[in-house]
């Protein structure tokens, strides 16, 4: 069985253990889930829609003790985990405001009926396998949109956050959610793939590696379930001018918030032979003056990676580039100190046969690559075989945006990145995987789009 726990990154303790969840209460969890959507579906827009707005208006309220809560858990930077509340919370409030709009109708033409429509309905109890960098904001960006058009949730929280994971399903309940409707089921990986082969669960949504997307992906394939994935990223940020100095300084703040553990940060900048060197300096200065410790410290800028294994997994990468001759221009190792710290770090001079040049870096490690030019940048941003987002910055906005409309992402900004909004779709392409949640599109992937054609009545002659 998977092992459920608080395990403090910051100390390596462990606070707290969690049974885990037996078959026979899995089974339970799943026939509540559909007991519940039974009825759930049925419920006014109106009141579904009140049910988040007043889990927003809980999150919203609740903020510092749950940010308390995940920097224990995870090492989230109290103010990141504030931010990370209340990005939730808008989330839950922007699904609830649009609730009419989202859910309504699409018209067509009428092509010889009456009227044509079609409507979108829900289809059921969807699983929701979650990761741990972010144990609020993308539990709700897959219950929001699914519990607004009548879904109901069975949730996995990723181990390490099973206390995040059921406040989720407590705020949800107290607003009025029905019991069953969401319910956080604390499962390994053989009892995922029972419950995506059980008829009453009709699909499965993950956010996790490659290999846990690949897993799940077949699972849903052999049971003809829908999947949505939402996996690794290796970001691309080009840098053709502009304020290279403060773009640098940017690229260094987002590079390490939440200690580099974002699949959307930006993990390779790109940059200019021009500026290049500029670039580099004020990224090495911005990422040395980061105040690294106790997550729990108001004056800490970046907490611990999320455990001892991240560490390793994180050293391994960066060590390996070593022995074959990266420039590590600060950092490149763990700090030696008790919990699970690595050294913010920037790399030169990655070349293809070190695992840093293919393989995604999660934890606070910037990679940076000087280029000839605009075409040699696209190039290099699209070699990788992970395609979430990617970014452009520049002052010549109509070279941004036609530049970033050649990345081969889901996601393409200009002068920003990452970038996070209950109105955007969020995705990927490639081996960052398919499907979108956020928006009118996060309604969508679990929704039958059902066609309704009424032609005239037709009447026999004499």
């Amino acid at each position: 069985m998977a092992g459920y726990r608080i395990e403090n990154p910051t100390t390596g303790e462990v606070e707290k253990t969690y049974e885990p969840t037996t078959d026979a209460q899995l089974q339970d969890a799943i026939a509540g889930a559909h007991e519940a959507y039974l009825s759930w579906r049925e419920a006014p827009l109106a009141s579904r829609a009140a049910v988040l707005t007043r889990a927003a208006d809980t999150f919203e309220e609740r903020a510092d003790e749950m940010a308390q809560l995940i920097a224990r858990e995870m090492g989230k930077p109290l103010a990141q985990g504030v931010a990370e509340v209340k990005l939730s919370a808008s989330i839950l409030r922007w699904y609830g405001e649009h609730a009419a709009e989202l859910i309504a109708p699409d018209q067509l033409p009428a092509l010889g009926a009456q009227h044509n429509y079609v409507e979108m309905e829900p289809v059921g109890v969807i699983l929701g396998v979650m990761p741990w960098n972010f144990p609020y904001y993308q539990l709700v960006r897959l219950a929001a949109p699914n519990l607004l058009l009548g879904n109901t949730i069975l949730l996995k929280p990723a181990g390490i956050c099973p206390a995040s994971g059921t406040i989720v399903e407590e705020i949800l309940l107290a607003a009025g959610l029905p019991e069953g409707a969401y319910r956080t089921v604390l499962i390994d990986r053989d009892q995922i793939q029972d419950a995506i082969a059980d008829d009453r669960v009709r699909g499965v949504s993950l956010t996790g590696s490659e290999a846990a997307g690949a897993a799940v992906a077949e699972g849903a394939g052999r049971h003809l379930k829908k999947s949505v994935l939402e996996l690794g990223g290796s970001d691309a940020m080009i840098v053709l001018g502009g304020d290279v100095r403060n773009i640098a300084r940017v690229a260094a703040k987002a590079r390490l918030s939440n200690a580099g553990q974002a699949c959307n940060s930006p993990k390779r900048m790109i940059v200019l032979q021009e500026h290049y060197d500029t670039f580099l300096e004020a990224l090495v200065e911005a990422v040395e003056s980061t105040r690294v410790g106790d997550p729990t410290d108001e004056d800490m800028e970046m907490g611990p990676l999320s455990s001892a294994d991240a560490v390793d997994t994180l050293a391994e990468l960066v060590d390996d580039a070593r022995e074959k001759g990266v420039t590590v221009r600060t950092g490149g190792s763990r700090l030696e100190r008790d919990g699970a710290f690595f050294a913010p770090t920037v790399l030169t001079d990655v070349t293809p046969e070190m695992r840093a040049y293919s393989e995604e870096l999660f934890g606070p490690v910037a990679v940076v690559y000087p280029v000839a030019d605009v075409d040699a940048a696209v190039e290099l941003a699209n070699s990788s075989s992970f395609g979430l987002s990617g970014s452009v910055w520049t002052d010549d906005l109509e070279l941004a945006e036609s530049t970033a409309r050649r990345l081969e992402v889901g996601m393409a900004y200009v002068n920003e990145h990452g970038t996070t909004m209950a109105g955007l779709p969020f995705g990927g392409v490639k081996r960052s995987g398919f499907g979108r949640e956020l928006g009118a599109y996060g309604i969508e992937e679990f929704a039958n789009r059902r066609l309704v054609r009424v032609a005239p009545a037709r009447s026999s002659k004499a």
